[in-house]
């Protein structure tokens, strides 16, 4: 068994635990935690694939952005476990046989092997022998051949961005929010108001009026 045989031994067994936690963990930060080390094992598994795009973009944007985001929302929204398990066991038997249906899918694939469509395509071990970057090749034709719908997806994305900004920003009625440019520009003369009042009761009034109380007690 050669080193990398062995390195994907283990990080396909780390990854199969901690998949099988997520489904399992009793705290749903500690699910999203264990769906970070399971994306970690699946980058270290294309990076022996030699797939060193794929590996970086799965930690990036994955481990990096979106489930960093997903944390944060479970923190902050202190989801209730007990009402989400409620009805686990009634969907339990249809889970069941969508799982053996993909398991036998899986099977089927692997144990039937990969047929190469062309006999002209380079293989894994041609090019690394040949000292050809996938993820340079990658680049060259995502801004060669593919520049216009990458160009697409890109205004796509920032158009998402804004308008998701914009739904933060809109005014709700079960929240009381300040706006900022009122903040801005106030004023010191603003911030305290000094109000003149007159004294209810005199202080020689007062005391003449509590030594008459305690003369009657």
């Amino acid at each position: 068994m050669s080193v990398t045989t062995g390195l994907f031994y283990i990080f396909s067994a780390i990854l199969l635990l901690s998949a099988f936690k997520v489904i399992t963990a009793r705290n749903p930060v500690h699910a999203v935690l264990f769906l970070v080390l399971t994306f970690f094992q699946a980058s270290m598994i294309w990076m022996l694939l030699k797939a060193e795009f794929l590996s970086l973009s799965l930690v990036l944007v994955y481990v990096g952005a979106v489930m960093v985001l997903f944390l944060f929302v479970v923190m902050m929204l202190e989801v209730n476990v007990e009402s989400l398990r409620v009805g686990f066991w009634n969907h339990f038997p249809l889970a069941a046989i969508v799982g053996v249906v993909i398991a036998l899918e899986m099977s089927a694939v692997l144990m039937g092997g990969f047929r190469v469509v062309d006999n002209q395509a380079v293989s894994v071990a041609d090019a690394g022998a040949l000292k050809i970057s996938n993820a340079k090749e990658l680049g060259k034709m995502l801004y060669t051949q593919y520049l216009y719908p990458l160009e697409v997806a890109a205004a796509i994305l920032l158009v998402a961005m804004i308008a998701a900004i914009a739904l933060t920003m809109r005014e709700r009625k079960d929240t009381k929010t300040v706006s900022s440019g009122e903040q801005v520009r106030v004023k010191a003369r603003d911030r305290l108001v000094v109000v003149q009042m007159d004294a209810t009761i005199a202080a020689t009034e007062q005391t003449s009026v509590v030594n008459k109380v305690e003369t009657k007690a």
